[in-house]
């Protein structure tokens, strides 16, 4: 069945209830339901470098099966039960997916971003409460290993590390050159270091302890992570099945390519994406450790979809701004759709890609406390740029608004909170930290997602907003408190707001106003060398700093961020049409109510192609000021 229309979706909801699906309830069920289906296809593919002609690993999904039950039984061997935890920190390769799969299926599975600092990364593991940590081996170009070495020192419950040693996947002479070059680790910690890969070949191929009765919390996410509390969502089985059964139902067989060149920390590439492929059987290639950020994959990348026959492509709006800077220099005629997440892509970018390429994009929307997907455009259907889509079956979505009377349902086009129930919801539980729970959600089963939207009039989502007030970072979360927490520990500052200001490459990137107390000197240099030694992650430090004689403030004292925002825009949009030499100027920043903050610029002589030339890479929208609108007619 296509999937283009309410009537599609609904279709499918009404052929039973999601309770009556005929589905395993286990992810080990599941994965073995497939193997035994296509046991000699393609599951996964890796390769270490980026190049079309390359050395790649293909794993079979029996292959894959076995190296699963393989993974799940060390774990068990190591003390970890239902109820443990295996935390990973990798990069992107065969061993990650073992990790993430038999870690799921021994316990419950925590992927770690090895991106964040080794503060972060041990207040997860404490959080958590990991037995088991699957790492690198040290080696070179990546201090991944340093810094878990560093954290697992201040996670006193950790009791084995298993080292993945990516040597493994390079010819010589390359292979004879990183032991010679490998680097040491100073200082040795609490825990049993061990080899993930030889340990693992020791183990039997077919589960040597019961699966799991049906369902229960099979992973732990933390979201954001850049604080020294994280948040970590729970993520059921059922929830990942949902997920996978998404994917099966409406987009992916067993025919199918997927190149995704994101992270396996990440729930869009967890679970959307390898969960997608375990109910289906679909082929998913993976392209170097860092995804996107490797060495060339870029440049390669087109020749990776036609060296794959790539029919689908994974991506998100910050690659598709790099893509476009490529020529497409391959037969890329195999891929069907290009799907987008993680934040909304401008118009223009939009058009050029599907232009340059001949790929559909559609864009959806999940979240992690979701289990991720919640909506998407059709791909068989209308396709509004800049919108979420219509929900998936089975999930419902409430936009709602707090009164004076309580909270109630927002009207068509109202703007309010976006509210949502599905298989993928832990209700009650979305946190392991029983208080995050509070307040959490509608009705008891509408998980409160802290994004602001509106549902159209043909029942499109949008969203306008973050009542978080996160920053989203070519899609990765970064809490403002962090920086404004790091701002206030200066002496001549007494008051501090951060935002995320536009940006044509991420989307989005970390910006920063402070007042000084009274009688208080520092330059705005010397405010970001000191954010650069506070703010721990690397991502969340301001770009822009601005020194303001008073912040935007509510009656009750609160920095207002809304004229923070304005500000931003304001700058950054002048910034880009004097940069292109156009004379229009933004004169003013108004809050529409279904746009969100729309930049309002007079023309100055200025036409509307000048300004579409110069903003188009952004996400906010634009319009002419009254006078100007006035002069062009």
């Amino acid at each position: 069945m296509t999937f283009a229309s309410f009537a599609d979706r609904d279709a499918i909801e009404n052929e039973m209830p999601w309770a009556d699906r005929d589905l395993p309830e286990t992810l080990y069920g599941l994965l073995s339901r497939t193997a035994g289906k296509f046991p000699d296809r393609p599951a996964v593919s890796y390769q270490i470098f980026s190049g079309p002609t390359d050395k790649a690993e293909t794993v079979s999904w029996r292959e894959l099966r076995e190296k699963t039950a393989q993974s799940a039984n060390l774990f068990r061997s190591l003390g970890v039960g239902e109820n443990d935890v295996v935390a990973y920190i990798l990069p992107n390769a065969n061993e990650t997916i073992y990790a993430l799969l038999g870690g799921a299926v021994a316990g419950i599975v925590n992927p770690i971003n090895p991106l964040l600092e080794p503060e972060q990364i041990a207040a997860i593991l404490r959080e958590t409460g990991a037995k088991v940590v699957v790492t690198l081996k040290p080696f070179p170009k990546t201090d991944v290993a340093q810094k878990v070495h560093e954290a697992v020192r201040h996670a006193p419950k950790v009791s084995t590390v298993l080292e993945v040693d990516l040597n493994r996947y390079l010819t010589p002479p390359k292979s004879w050159i990183v032991p010679l070059v490998r680097p040491k680790l100073a200082g040795k910690t609490h825990a049993d270091v061990k080899s993930f890969t030889k340990e693992m070949a020791k183990q039997s191929t077919e589960l040597t302890f019961k699966d799991s009765d049906g369902d229960r919390v099979a992973a732990y996410f933390h979201t954001g992570g850049t604080t020294g509390m994280p948040k970590v969502a729970q993520h059921l089985y059922s929830g990942m099945i949902y997920n996978g059964w998404l994917g099966h139902r409406l987009l992916f067989t067993e025919e199918d390519n997927i190149i995704c060149p994101l992270p396996l920390f990440h729930v869009f590439a967890c679970h959307v994406i390898l969960m997608a492929a375990v109910a289906s059987g679909a082929h998913v290639v993976f392209p170097t450790p860092q995804g996107y950020r490797g060495e060339g994959v870029f440049d390669n990348f087109w020749k990776l979809v036609e060296r794959w026959k790539i029919s689908f492509v994974i991506t998100v709006p910050t690659a598709v701004s790099a893509l476009m800077q490529r020529k497409v220099d391959a037969d890329v005629s195999t891929v069907k759709t290009a799907f987008s997440g993680s934040a909304p892509m401008p118009l223009e970018l939009f058009k050029r890609f599907e232009a340059a390429s001949g790929v559909t994009v559609v864009e959806g929307y999940g979240l992690t406390e979701a289990t991720c997907l919640v909506s998407c455009n059709p791909p068989d259907g209308e396709k509004k740029v800049g919108s979420i889509g219509i929900p998936f079956p089975y999930t419902e979505v409430k936009i709602v608004k707090q009164t004076g009377d309580g909270p109630a349902q927002c009207a068509t086009d109202e703007i309010g909170e976006i509210c949502i129930s599905s298989p993928g919801v832990y209700a009650g539980s979305t946190y392991t930290e029983e208080d995050k729970n509070r307040d959490l959600f509608h009705e008891g089963r509408y998980l409160r997602t802290g994004d602001l939207g509106r549902i159209d009039a043909d029942g499109y989502l949008w969203i306008t907003g973050r009542a978080k007030d996160l920053i989203i970072r070519g899609g990765h979360n970064i809490d403002p408190a962090d920086i404004e927490e790091a701002l206030l520990t200066h002496p001549a500052v007494a008051f501090a707001g951060a935002i995320g200001q536009p940006d044509a490459h991420s989307g989005e990137v970390p910006c920063a106003y402070v007042e000084l107390v009274d009688g208080g000197e520092v330059t705005e240099d010397a405010l970001i060398e000191h954010c650069k030694t506070h703010v721990h992650e690397r991502a969340a430090q301001p770009k822009y700093l601005g020194i303001l004689d008073e912040l935007p403030k509510t009656a009750v004292g609160k920095v207002f961020k809304p004229d923070l925002r304005k500000r931003a825009i304001s700058r950054v949009y002048n910034a880009a049409l004097e940069e292109k030499g156009v004379p229009a100027r933004v004169t003013s920043v108004i809050d529409d109510k279904k746009r969100g903050l729309v930049a309002q610029v007079t023309a100055n002589g200025a036409s509307e192609a000048d300004v579409n030339g110069a903003l188009a890479a952004f996400t906010r929208p634009w319009e002419w000021t009254e006078e100007a609108s006035v002069a062009a007619e």
